[in-house]
């Protein structure tokens, strides 16, 4: 048996005073390291300061629920498209900008209506509800490895193993073939960070051309041999919709690199975030231990159990922390006028723990209820795959937890570093 981890080594904590400093010069594209370990307390200085935050570079930064509510409601001022914003950070036609702006995170209507329909059209209630029974099966097994370890890397050897697969499966990717999968993904949206390196954009535009290289194979593979397009998200993105219009071949790959991305990440951190919260707040993991036992013959309370966990989660430790938006017609919020071309940050970290939306929003309350979190986003842009990224949510942490309630970690986590996606790259554990 190893020594557990220490509770309060996970999140370092930061003092109002350092807290107010950062917040006082803040800049996202010069983030001291304490801020990226813990943002929270730099986040509350702002809302309760300067909500609408004008930084050195013209942008404003959002830190209030309202605030980001009523931009994702508004498409008609606030625009997705990021043309105008990239083609100055990546250079126009590398890699990198072909693919980030015609992914459908990063668009506007009609090409977003397009693609996002497709996708939806294989991510149905009921093709969701056939991936459970699979994915049950792929968890165990993981459990199963880690049994007989004793422990391993709650990153690598669980939280991101599963989205690879599940992704790959949607897309019907080679099981042999999904090995670079996690690089190509973590490369190509690390390069949506705030400020980037010269080796970060070489890496990123690597990645992008060899996903664009590998799946040019597997949609020609797709053409001659079609799968069932209630199922397969490829297939059904091959054919397009009956007597509709189709996508061309550029839209085509890059919103697949876009599927691969954007439902290995954030599923990623959802799950890994989940179980080492539960380390940094034992006593909520062990209430939740018992909530899991008194339900543990009634399926759908279960169930219920566990989703509102995981949604808790999401609330308190978003896996997408930043969104953005361009003005593309003169508006005002609250009260601050914003003329054509202001860029916006929409903070979601921020707005997750507004206590204007939420209750003791610092407490991390497994059974809250009601909670609105933005950890999806809102309005046309809501993710598409959020459904399904509840189900695998909700299956690994709570297997994981059947079978390893007394796991610990037996070393610091090490955190993404970064400030649009929060995760950690490693946590070792051991199951005992």
């Amino acid at each position: 048996m190893t020594t557990p981890l220490a509770p309060q080594t996970i999140t370092p904590a930061m003092t109002r005073e350092r807290a107010q400093a950062v917040a006082s010069g803040f800049d996202l594209r010069a983030l001291p390291p304490d801020f990226l370990a813990n943002p929270y307390p730099v986040y509350t200085e702002l809302r309760e300061t300067e909500p609408i935050k004008r930084m050195p570079d013209g942008s404003v930064f959002l830190t209030r629920h309202a605030d980001l509510m009523a931009v994702y409601r508004d498409a008609q001022h606030f625009s997705s498209d990021k043309h105008v914003e990239f083609a100055p950070k990546y250079g126009a036609g590398s890699p990198l900008f072909e693919h980030h702006t015609t992914s459908l995170v990063f668009n506007d209507p009609p090409l977003h209506t397009r693609v996002r329909k497709l996708i939806m059209g294989a991510l149905t209630r009921r093709a969701i509800a056939d991936m459970e029974p699979g994915l049950i099966q792929l968890v165990d097994k993981l459990l199963d490895r880690i049994e007989a370890q004793g422990g391993g890397d709650l990153i690598e050897d669980f939280a991101s193993a599963i989205p690879v697969d599940i992704i790959g499966n949607l897309l019907g990717i080679h099981e042999g073939e999904r090995g670079p999968l996690r690089q190509w993904s973590l490369s190509i949206l690390g390069a949506l960070e705030p400020v980037i390196t010269p080796a970060q954009q070489v890496e990123g535009d690597r990645s992008v051309t060899a996903m664009l290289t590998y799946l040019k194979g597997l949609v020609a593979e797709r053409r001659l041999r079609p799968g069932d397009p209630e199922r397969d998200v490829l297939t059904r993105l091959v054919q397009g919709e009956a007597n509709g219009e189709q996508l061309s071949e550029v839209e085509l790959l890059q919103n697949c690199i876009f599927l691969l991305n954007a439902g290995h990440e954030t599923t990623t951190n959802l799950i890994g975030n989940g179980l080492i919260l539960l380390q940094e707040f034992p006593e909520t993991k062990d209430k939740l231990l018992r909530n899991m036992a008194a339900v543990d013959h009634d399926a759908a309370a279960h169930e219920a159990v566990l989703s509102a966990a995981v949604d808790e989660f999401l609330r308190y430790e978003s896996s997408n922390q930043l969104g953005n938006r361009r003005v593309v017609h003169a508006t005002q919020l609250s009260g601050v006028d914003l003329p054509v071309g202001s860029l916006v940050t929409l903070c979601i970290g921020a707005a997750n723990r507004d206590p204007a939306a939420f209750a003791l929003p610092e407490t991390l309350d497994l059974q809250r209820s009601p909670n609105k979190h933005l950890a999806f986003g809102f309005g046309i842009h809501q993710c598409a795959g959020l459904s399904l990224a509840r189900l695998e949510g909700r299956i690994a942490i709570g297997r994981f937890l059947q079978r390893f309630p007394g796991y610990h970690l037996t070393a610091p986590p090490v955190r993404g570093g970064r400030a649009r996606f929060r995760g950690f790259l490693h946590a070792p554990f051991a199951t005992v």
